[in-house]
C-alpha cells in the first residue's frame, strides 16, 4: 500500500506551549481562556485537565468545579503562532510541508520510501524526536497517513495523544466503523440529518455510497469529492482563486542581507512566471515588497505590457530593487514578496502591430521561457535558470 499524505495534529497545542514555557505547569491541569477572570470559556485545555472533563468550550466556573487545581492562562495567539512556525520548520526538513492547515495542524506530502507504512512509521518517529529535542518535550503530536488529505486527517485524530494511525483500502471502512458520522470532519448535524433522511446511518454506508448520489445529498460537488476521498481516491484540494501569482518569503537568517534577499527575489520571479505560463496566463503588473527586521517597509509596483516572459519581470524586479537600495542599507530583511497581477488569459491578449505580434501569440522570449519550463520539468527544477538566483525552499515559503 502506498500513502501520499501525512497529517500532523499537535496535542493540546496552546496548553502544551504554556507548559513548555513554564516548568511549574508541566504535568498539571491547564486551561487556556479567551479573557482573564471567571467569565468566559476555555478555548483549550491540557490533557491533565481533559482527564477531569474539561474541554474546549467548558465554562471557566464549571472547569474550576470539575478540576479545582486547574490553572487558567489567557490565550496568547502570537506566541502560539511563533511555535507553529518553529514546528513547521522542523517538519519541513523531513518531508515537504504543503499546507499549514491551522495553528496546530500541518499537512505534508510523502515521497519515496516515506510512502510505505514502514517508511512513514520511521519518518514520524524521527519527527517526534526532532520536535521534542529542538523545541521541547511538552510539544507532542498525533500523526496520520492516508492516500489523500481527508483520510490522513481522520487517521491523525484516531490515537491521541502522541499516536500514529493509518487509513487505506486495506482497513477501510472497518477502521472507522466505531465512529459516528458527525465524528468525521465536515459532517455537521445538519448534514447528518440529510444523510439519515437518505438512509445513511453509519460510516460504512457512507463509504459505500455512490459519489453521484452524495453530490445530490450535499447539493454540491463537495459531496462527491468527500465520498470519493473516503473511498481512497487522491482527490486534489481545489485551488484557491486568486487575482494574481505571487510568492512571499519569510527569510531564514542567512538570506537577510539585502544582496542575498535580492537573489531570493529573482528565484521568486522565476517561480511566479513559471506558474503563470503553466496556467496559460499573462500579467501586466509586478509588485515587490520588503519588510526589515527593524520594522521598516518598502514596496512599489510597476505596470508593463501583458507578458509571461521571465526576463521581462526579472528586469523590472532589478529596477525596483535598485530604487529601494538606499532605504535597505544597513538593514536586515525579515521578508520579501513578489506579486504578478492584472492577469488575463494569453488567449485573450491582443496583438501588437508594431512588433507584428498576433493576438494570443507568444513572443520569442516567451517561447524561450516556455522551453526552459519543459526542460526543468523533465530534468528537474533549476536545470535552467534565468541568471543567478538563490532558491529558498522550506517552511518559510508563503504563496
Amino acid at each position: 500500500m502506498k500513502f501520499n499524505v501525512l497529517y500532523i495534529d499537535m496535542n493540546s497545542f496552546f496548553a502544551s506551549v504554556e507548559q513548555h514555557l513554564n516548568l511549574e505547569l508541566r504535568g498539571r491541569p491547564v486551561g487556556i481562556t479567551a479573557t482573564e477572570g471567571d467569565h468566559g470559556s476555555c478555548v483549550a485545555a491540557s490533557y491533565e485537565a481533559k482527564a477531569f472533563g474539561v474541554k474546549t468550550g467548558t465554562r471557566v466556573r464549571e472547569a474550576r468545579e470539575l478540576c479545582p487545581d486547574i490553572t487558567f492562562i489567557p490565550s496568547r495567539h502570537r506566541v502560539y503562532v511563533r511555535y507553529n512556525l518553529a514546528v513547521a520548520e522542523v517538519l519541513d526538513r523531513f518531508a515537504e510541508l504543503t499546507r499549514i492547515r491551522s495553528v496546530d495542524e500541518f499537512q505534508l506530502a510523502l515521497s519515496g520510501e516515506q510512502k510505505t507504512l514502514e517508511g512513514a512509521t520511521e519518518l514520524v518517529a524521527q519527527m517526534k524526536a526532532a520536535v521534542a529535542n529542538e523545541i521541547g518535550e511538552s510539544l507532542r503530536f498525533s500523526a496520520g497517513i492516508g492516500p489523500n488529505h481527508l483520510l490522513a486527517k481522520i487517521a491523525g485524530k484516531l490515537e491521541k495523544p502522541d499516536g500514529f494511525s493509518w487509513l487505506g483500502e486495506e482497513n477501510m471502512p472497518q477502521a472507522l466503523a466505531h465512529l459516528e458520522l458527525d465524528d468525521l470532519p465536515g459532517i455537521s448535524k445538519g448534514m447528518g440529518a440529510r444523510l439519515a433522511k437518505a438512509g445513511i446511518q453509519d460510516i460504512p454506508s457512507l463509504v459505500a455510497l455512490d459519489p453521484r448520489h452524495a453530490r445530490k445529498i450535499w447539493n454540491s460537488v463537495e459531496g462527491e469529492r468527500f465520498v470519493r476521498s473516503l473511498q481512497g481516491m487522491d482527490v486534489p484540494l481545489p485551488e484557491t482563486k486568486r487575482g494574481g501569482y505571487g510568492n512571499s518569503k519569510v527569510l531564514a537568517p542567512e538570506f537577510r542581507q539585502p544582496a542575498e534577499a535580492y537573489l531570493v527575489s529573482r528565484w521568486l520571479v522565476e517561480k511566479a512566471t513559471a506558474r503563470l505560463r503553466a496556467d496559460g496566463r499573462v500579467a501586466a503588473k509586478i509588485s515587490v515588497g520588503m519588510n526589515a527586521v527593524d520594522g521598516a517597509r518598502w514596496g512599489r509596483s510597476i505596470k508593463t505590457a501583458a507578458s509571461q516572459d521571465t526576463m521581462t519581470f526579472q528586469n523590472i524586479n532589478r529596477a525596483l530593487w535598485r530604487a529601494a537600495w538606499p532605504a535597505l542599507k544597513g538593514r536586515d530583511l525579515m521578508s520579501i514578496s513578489v506579486q504578478l497581477s492584472d492577469v488575463c488569459l494569453l488567449s485573450e491578449r491582443g496583438g501588437d502591430l508594431l512588433s507584428d505580434l498576433k493576438p494570443a501569440e507568444r513572443t520569442e522570449r516567451e517561447r524561450a521561457s516556455q522551453a526552459a519550463d519543459f526542460i526543468n520539468a523533465r530534468f528537474g527544477n533549476g536545470t535552467i535558470s534565468f541568471g543567478v538566483n538563490k532558491p529558498h525552499p522550506g517552511f518559510f515559503e508563503r504563496g
